[in-house]
């Protein structure tokens, strides 16, 4: 704490400047914390196949449109009448927030955990839930589900009142059960009603890998998330200025030790998940998987949420270890055992993480016995052995709670025919068949290459002198087969990156620590239309700078072309080549 400064000034005029200084500190980690959303909307993206990137983007910017409203209207009303209805008290949407100039100033900021909890729901139904169905749970989870899991643990109108959960002892600080675990366990409830994608799961049970899109999409997601959560753990601890003192004349900044403690307990909790996930990573596939690791520094990160302002820094390391190395284990439970597509990974990422952190926090408690020394303040260990108890019985209600009105939500959806996206939508990709968008035109569609296939002539055509000559051959060797055209004199050439498969042996692939075949390999397509420079001389020239004497260097094929225009001259036939 920093000495307090007296000022000549008022009271009346300290106690405005305080509110002002607050009132801006809690605008920006509002802001932060929406900018938690563009995090979202890449880690799901990078995460589902390209023909449905613009399904994910679509979900998450209306769970903002549609929750943000609804949460206004009657999702903050639902956690206060909640309160109300349990601890007793007059209810009104802003009372539990004291000082009138931040009234709607605290309702953005608990909108914005609100919004939260909505949008991690999106990443577990990927791929086939259809848009009408997760808009109207988005509703309904802003409007009642968030709010009434909120109202047990954090608003309680009224002078002095206290809601249940936090009156038995629970404790949640910023969120890890009642924003994260909602939307883990409501995100997987709804993948379990909802059903696996498409090819996820063989006849005889056993898995299928389905890889994302987009690895740097991922980890862009990730890394802006990690940047967003300093506003909500830092956001919910900060006061800039003391507004008590201030309005007894004192200018006195807030405690600034405290801030720093919930800042560092944020950091080491994000480290040690991305180790815990890597090490978990490694032993069980013999690689560092690069999505673990990002999964890992949000489990992290989510496993010392609930507890930030109650643990000792070993607390931090030790929690922030334990929530990255539960996530490889408990979504490879999820989906081998229980057999659930949670396609995002929510549930071990925000839902089991959230819980072990609030459970195992008095084993590291700043109000525990301490056993050890030496290492860090509170020794090794640090037991408050009476919190255990509060701790389960909070995460055990919330759980309960979220999984039946997310259970009944979808379940209504699943039997009206609601919930779900014909297999052909599914098939064709959820950026066509919901919103009639492509997000990679350029690209094409994937359904449309080839592999390789026979090509076919009527055998009808009369010999003409024009040809094109077709080459798949391996990139590396680009530049080889340029210099050999050049040298023969081959006029022209187009390259297209292109995918195929031949003689060359399929190889692994690694995603989210699961091997799968990859047997489409990079190629380039060499085009080259000839006229007076003998096509068979243009396949020589080709052959010579493609071949390595190794399976996969690629074919050669010669087609006649019935004419040929110059766009700039308007000649045809052999001259416009």
């Amino acid at each position: 704490m920093i000495d307090a400064v007296a000022l000549e000034a008022t009271a009346s005029d300290l106690e405005t400047l305080a509110t002002g200084m607050n009132l801006m500190w809690a605008l920006v980690v509002t802001f932060l914390i929406f900018f938690m959303h563009a995090g979202f909307a890449m880690l799901e993206a990078g995460q589902v196949r390209s023909k449905n990137v613009a399904n994910q983007l679509t979900k998450n910017m209306l769970t903002w449109a549609v929750g943000i409203g609804v949460f206004f209207l009657i999702g903050m009303g639902i956690s206060n009448n909640v309160g109300a209805a349990l601890v007793g008290g007059d209810s009104t949407p802003l009372t539990m927030f004291g000082a009138e100039s931040f009234d709607w100033v605290m309702w953005l900021f608990s909108a914005v955990f609100a919004m939260t909890a909505a949008t991690i729901v999106s990443g577990a139904v990927a791929g086939r839930a259809k848009l009408r169905a997760y808009v109207a749970y988005t509703f309904l989870l802003a409007a009642v589900i968030y709010p009434v899991a909120a109202g047990l643990v954090w608003y309680a109108p009224g002078e002095n009142a206290v809601p249940l959960l936090t009156d038995l002892g629970f404790a949640d600080f910023a969120g890890g059960m009642v924003v994260h675990g909602v939307g883990g366990v409501a995100g997987l409830t709804a993948a379990w009603i909802i059903g696996a994608r498409m090819d996820k799961y063989n006849d005889d049970g056993s898995s299928n890998v389905i890889p994302g899109h987009s690895m740097t999409f991922a980890v862009l997601g990730t890394l802006i998330l990690c940047f967003g959560w300093f506003g909500f753990n830092v956001g919910t601890a900060a006061t800039v200025i003391d507004p008590g003192a201030a309005a007894e004349g004192v200018f006195q900044l807030g405690d600034f030790g405290y801030v720093g403690s919930v800042a560092m307990v944020t950091a080491l909790g994000m480290g040690m998940g991305a180790i815990g996930a890597s090490a978990v990573s490694l032993y069980m596939n013999g690689k560092v998987d690069t999505l673990y690791v990002a999964n890992g520094m949000l489990a992290g990160l989510v496993g010392v949420t609930g507890p930030t302002d109650l643990i000792t820094p070993m607390g931090a390391l030790m929690i922030g270890l334990l929530a990255g190395a539960q996530l490889p284990l408990v979504f490879s439970f999820v989906e081998k055992t229980l057999k659930i597509d949670d396609v995002c990974a929510v549930f071990p990422v925000h839902g089991s993480a959230g819980m072990l952190g609030l459970i195992i926090y008095p084993l590291w408690s700043i109000e525990g016995t301490a056993i050890g020394g030496g290492l860090v303040a509170g020794g090794i260990l640090s037991i408050e052995a009476s919190a255990f108890g509060p701790q389960i019985l909070g995460v055990a209600v919330l759980t309960i709670w979220t999984v039946l009105a997310t259970a009944a939500v979808w379940g209504g959806f699943k039997a009206i025919g609601q919930a779900r996206v014909t297999p052909e939508h599914e098939r064709d990709g959820l950026d066509v068949s919901e919103h009639g968008v492509d997000t990679y035109p350029e690209f094409g569609r994937p359904e449309v290459a080839t592999d390789g296939g026979e090509l076919y002539t009527d055998g009808g055509v009369e010999e003409t002198p024009i040809k094109m000559v077709t080459a798949i051959v391996r990139p590396d060797r680009l530049g080889a087969v340029k210099k050999s055209l050049a040298d023969v004199g081959a006029p022209s050439l187009t390259v297209t990156n292109v995918s195929g498969r031949g003689s060359q042996p399929a190889k692994k692939g690694q995603w989210r620590g699961e091997e799968y075949t990859v047997d489409l390999h990079q190629k380039v397509k060499i085009e080259c239309v000839v006229a007076d420079v003998p096509a068979a001389d243009v396949v020589d020239a080709i052959r010579e700078g493609a071949n390595t004497g190794e399976p996969g260097d690629g074919k050669i094929f010669v087609l006649p072309v019935e004419d040929a225009c110059q766009v700039r001259t308007g000649d045809t036939g052999p001259e416009a080549v």
